[in-house]
């Protein structure tokens, strides 16, 4: 080709060369006339050899130039039908039009025109279909490809990366996994047991988990009576988890056929990163294992992703009353040396949240420091507000009643935050109150979850409670001074008792009878309580619309669901969750509405037999394992009702909620 520029850029000169001839000629031929015809004959014959020249070198450009474009187009044709890469086009429907020889052999389809991207992939139709992404990793027909898309000439092409993909998984399946592994009540088991006693159960539950490690290829070691600790890797722990971590059923079962039932509480650690750090995870699991009841797994990624495996039964009672007098001393302490309290419950806070707040202001008014209770007068239930109209006759503790905006003008460095009824620093009433100081309690009954308040200085969470009232119940008794409670305090208490455990018939312990009775002896006024639970006619009738819309989904599962353009209280969609458990035949409820904040709101109930924490869980909420809920924005009922159905049937099947 440089050749043809060389000799095109010779040329030039040449015919330049020649119409200087021509003007010359003509002067000459003017002048001389014999003399001029002979150097026009001369000046023919070079023009001859020029355009015979120029000729030449057309008729050979443009035969490199039709070679060179034979050569280009069949190493094309080459590139797409012959070299490992996929090749699809399809039209603005979706619809193939043509594919490479390449991605036919490798779908096993002799015939893709006219057919669906659908019926190739489904991921492949999601990578078209979604505007911001042009690329994705995707198994087709046991194949792992990279799919890349260019969505504007309509074509996609797919590089084999199936060998990359099963090195990175046979990397990832190698990476180490630490856990901790705690026998929940072995103590208290094997308390009062002879040595023969305790030597059978130790040797069946020690024969089970080594038969379980030795199943699955793990180091398990023994460190004390009721610790131990396993290290595997990751392919192990897809394997335990494909099972659902059944070593907690089985040592569950073996041990009740001795009457003896032993539960495990697993922490696990996972992700690239350092052996102390995965050591620090697996810990920080079991830790919120156990702040969950027991008798479950937790499985923490390096990324913050948690995983809950179990946690199937209800929690047996083991907390103790020294602990109570512990928390109830340090409590004390945190009040004294702090310049004011402020308490705070969940938004829309129910008759517990209100009756555990005024519960600890009367804990902080004790001890002579002043209290003060965040409410948002705004955002109360309708259930709620009969208590606070009863309240207002006591003048101390209305006075002690402030909105989110005064509580930021009363906080300081040192002013001690106390939080009732939650641990999610996305429920509490005012959340930005959390960043003004480093000193918060938390005292909560509820399953620990993942979304946890950081940094807090004393954590006084017990899932075996009925309620927070309970608790805070509980922690006044064990004040150094005794407590006068009023009428209406101890009122308050009792009914966030009543109403957490449905008139004492849910999750009530010998426990929960001790703070009623001791909230009775301080003048608790039962009738009061039953006012303050009446229900209005027009709420009544609500309810009732919300239960006839229930149907059975399947194995005795209830789903009530209601009016898109209807709005309900947050008491209204539980009073109708827990009447549908009350139906014959259902074993768990679950009740969708819109609230008045444009919310869609699920409050779900069940006998024991249906987890429905981890269903909440699952969809951002939380709970106890018969009793929980969770709110959701941005979604219509119905896409709402279609994401509860799959995470149930999810459930229902034992695979992993997502």
């Amino acid at each position: 080709m440089q050749d043809f520029h060389k000799k095109q850029t010779f040329l030039i000169p040449v015919y330049l060369l020649l119409a200087l001839s021509i003007l010359l000629i003509g002067v000459i031929t003017y002048i001389y006339p014999l003399l001029g015809f002979l150097f026009i004959l001369i000046f023919l014959c070079i023009l001859y050899f020029v355009i015979r020249i120029e000729w030449t070198y057309k008729n050979k450009l443009e035969l490199y130039i039709k070679s060179i474009t034979a050569r280009v187009k069949n190493l094309n044709n080459e590139a797409i039908t012959e070299m490992p890469i996929g090749v699809l086009i399809y039209n603005k429907e979706y619809q193939i039009q043509w594919g490479n020889q390449y991605i036919l052999d490798r779908i096993d389809s002799l015939n893709l025109n006219g057919k669906h991207l659908f019926d190739v992939s489904e991921g492949l139709m999601t990578l078209v279909t979604q505007q911001e992404k042009k690329e994705d990793v995707l198994l087709i027909n046991k194949h792992t490809y990279r799919v890349i898309l260019r969505r504007e000439e309509q074509v996609i092409y797919f590089f084999d990366v199936t060998e990359q993909a099963q090195l990175e998984k046979l990397y990832e399946d190698q990476r180490t996994v630490i856990s901790g592994i705690l026998l929940d009540n072995y103590d208290e088991i094997t308390q009062g047991l002879d040595d023969q006693e305790r030597s059978s159960i130790n040797g069946t539950v020690t024969t089970i988990l080594n038969n379980w490690a030795n199943q699955y290829g793990i180091f398990l070691r023994r460190v004390s009576s009721d610790r131990l600790y396993g290290v595997l890797n990751e392919g192990i722990l897809a394997e335990l988890e494909k099972n659902k971590f059944s070593i907690l059923d089985t040592v569950r079962e073996e041990t009740t056929k001795k009457n003896l039932p032993i539960t495990l509480s697993i922490g696990v650690g996972v992700g690239m990163t350092s052996l102390p750090e995965l050591g620090q995870l697996a810990q920080s699991g079991l830790d919120l294992a156990l702040g969950r009841g027991g008798d479950q797994v937790t499985v923490k990624n390096v990324n913050g992703k948690v995983k809950f495996f179990g946690g199937k039964t209800n929690p047996i009672e083991k907390r103790t009353r020294v602990r109570a007098r512990v928390i109830s001393h340090a409590l004390r302490d945190l009040m004294k040396s702090s310049v004011n309290v402020i308490v705070m419950g969940h938004k829309m806070p129910d008759m517990d949240a209100i009756g555990s707040a005024v519960g600890v202001l009367k804990m902080v008014q004790h001890n002579e420091v002043p209290g003060y209770i965040v409410v948002d007068h705004s955002d109360i239930d309708k259930g709620v507000q009969g208590l606070m109209k009863e309240m207002q006759k006591n003048e101390t503790i209305m006075s002690s009643f402030i909105s989110p905006e005064q509580a930021e003008e009363l906080i300081t460095d040192d002013t001690l935050i106390i939080i009732v009824d939650t641990h999610r620093p996305s429920m509490v009433t005012e959340e930005a109150l959390l960043q003004k100081t480093d000193k918060i309690v938390v005292i909560d009954h509820h399953r620990r979850g993942e979304d946890f308040i950081k940094d807090a200085i004393l954590v006084y969470m017990e899932p075996y409670a009925s309620s927070t009232a309970e608790l805070v119940t509980e922690l006044l008794e064990y004040q150094p001074k005794k407590v006068n409670l009023s009428m209406i305090e101890a009122t308050a208490l009792l009914a966030g008792i009543i109403v957490d455990t449905k008139s004492f018939t849910f999750r009530t312990g010998a426990r929960t009878f001790d703070a009623a009775s001791y909230l009775r002896s301080n003048g608790a006024d039962t009738i009061l309580v039953q006012k303050l639970l009446k229900q209005d006619m027009k709420q009544f009738i609500k309810r009732a619309e919300l239960i006839e819309e229930a149907y059975i989904y399947k194995n005795g599962i209830a789903i009530s669901h209601a009016s898109a353009d209807e709005e309900y209280s947050q008491v209204l969609i539980a009073q109708a969750a827990d009447t549908l458990l009350s139906m014959t035949d259902v074993v768990a409820s679950f009740v969708i509405a819109k609230r008045s904040d444009n919310v869609i709101s699920i409050s779900s109930r069940s006998l024991g037999d249906v987890n429905v924490q981890l269903i909440m869980e699952s969809l951002g909420g939380g709970g106890h394992l018969t009793n929980a809920a969770t709110q959701i924005e941005n979604m219509t009922i119905k896409e709402v009702e279609l994401k509860l159905i799959e995470n149930i049937d999810q459930y229902l099947e034992g695979g992993t909620i997502q």
